[in-house]
């Protein structure tokens, strides 16, 4: 007997809430736990090598996709998977006082990385089924904003709960990392509930019969994937969006953590947690919100592509302002970094948007619309990969002056594939499948 149809939800009340759940357990992976690691002692070196692999959880994506789209609904695994990242983000809270926490938190990270990625396929996949294409470029902005809201939580309350239970409380740093650990699990716990209340179904396939139908569904998946017209092309477009932001991505933080001996800006977590809770957060939202209005208004065509892929990448030049002017004797004001890092976050808020209307509307429609999605969320995860583990060794190797100039080097290939990447779909002749 089939289930009736969820009702119907206004996208103002799981949208918001939904990509929220999203940002947050990616940024307690990608960033947060850098900063933990860093103010327990960790090299850049350790740390990024370390985290910057548990990403690949992100791009392995694709080999599970299609079996989500078999059995049960999204909502399903959204709210499976918010319970379970809860449960292990407490662990982490639980291990970090044990002599061998290192180990154990990167594997309970690597864990969360999977379940993060499987919350993601299917909050997308409700995305992409529950609204059509005009919805989707009006709500990109706040998907995008959210998102960023979830970063925003991780790297700012977090970190400065974590900051003020040490300096004003005289918790050690352990215990305080570990309250601060449990403020993210009980938080996605709410999230958890809430959508058991809230959030939509999503499309739900028929489950196919027998393994043999299966690996038949999910190799169609794969071969159809790969027919699509131009869609070499396309893919050389996600893959090299991000060069530049996966060499900021973990070490941009790191250098202004690190003490000004060192080369490094030398915020305390405290400071860190206010830069990314005030101005940070305000530039965030509105580039975001700003990012999804201009490209409801004027499109997504190459050349408003070429101009938000300038947008993500020439505010890198921040970080090379930083990196000269940071040293032992070169006392820097907080609100002079505060303004510097704002820059680059509205620019990457601003120019993001535009990669992720771009693999909804050109790349993914079809038969396997959420399948292929996935799929390319994956590739722009894996470009990720070898530069965030790379960034701490070359930071350290370089030091940072030298490093954040050849950040600024490596968006030549961004810019690039935006100037050729190619529109075989024209807008809004297709609804999503």
């Amino acid at each position: 007997m089939s289930r009736p149809p969820s009702p119907r939800r206004p996208p103002w009340l799981w949208v918001p809430s939904a990509y929220l759940a999203e940002g947050i357990p990616f940024a307690m992976v990608i960033w947060v736990a850098g900063t933990m690691f860093k103010d327990l002692g960790h090299s850049d070196g350790q740390i990024t090598l370390a985290t910057a692999s548990i990403g690949i959880a992100w791009s392995l994506k694709p080999f599970w996709a299609a079996f989500l789209d078999m059995y049960r609904s999204k909502r399903f695994f959204v709210l499976a998977m918010e319970a379970l990242m809860a449960l292990l983000l407490a662990g982490i809270a639980l291990c970090l006082p044990l002599p061998n926490y290192f180990q154990i938190t990167i594997a309970l990270l690597w864990v969360l990385a999977f379940a993060s990625a499987t919350q993601d396929i299917c909050v997308d996949g409700i995305y992409l089924t529950a609204l059509g294409e005009k919805q989707q470029a009006a709500f990109i902005g706040v998907q995008g904003v959210f998102w960023n809201i979830g970063r925003l939580f991780g790297t700012a309350l977090v970190v400065w709960t974590a900051g003020s239970l040490q300096q004003q409380h005289g918790l050690p740093a352990t215990s305080a990392w570990g309250w601060a650990m449990g403020l993210s699990a009980a938080t996605l716990a709410l999230l958890a509930a809430y959508h058991a209340w809230m959030l939509p179904g999503g499309s739900q396939a028929q489950r196919p019969k027998g393994v043999a139908n299966v690996a038949r569904s999910f190799v169609e998946a794969i071969v159809d994937f790969f027919a699509k017209p131009q869609i070499w092309g396309m893919l050389l477009f996600v893959f090299f969006y991000r060069s530049s932001e996966g060499l900021l991505q973990i070490e941009g933080p790191l250098f202004l953590q690190a003490a000004p001996e060192a080369g490094g800006i030398g915020l305390t977590l405290m400071q860190k947690g206010l830069i990314d809770g005030t101005a940070s957060t305000a530039v965030s939202l509105v580039a975001g919100l700003l990012g999804g209005a201009f490209l409801a208004r004027h499109g997504l065509n190459r050349k408003t592509l070429v101009f938000m892929a300038l947008c993500l990448n020439l505010p890198h030049i921040t970080y090379v302002i930083l990196s000269q002017l940071a040293g032992p004797g070169h006392g820097l004001s907080l609100w002079m970094v505060a303004a510097l890092v704002s820059v680059e976050k509205f620019g990457y808020s601003f120019g993001f948007v535009a990669n992720m209307l771009y693999m909804m509307q050109q790349v993914s429609p079809g038969r396997y619309h959420m399948t292929h999605y996935a799929f390319c969320t994956a590739l722009m995860n894996l470009m990720l990969v070898p530069t965030q583990a790379l960034s701490g060794p070359l930071a350290d190797h370089l030091g940072y002056r030298a490093y954040f100039i050849l950040v600024m080097f490596a968006a030549v290939p961004s810019v690039l594939a935006a100037c050729l990447a190619p529109f075989p779909r024209q807008p809004g002749k297709h609804r999503p499948a």
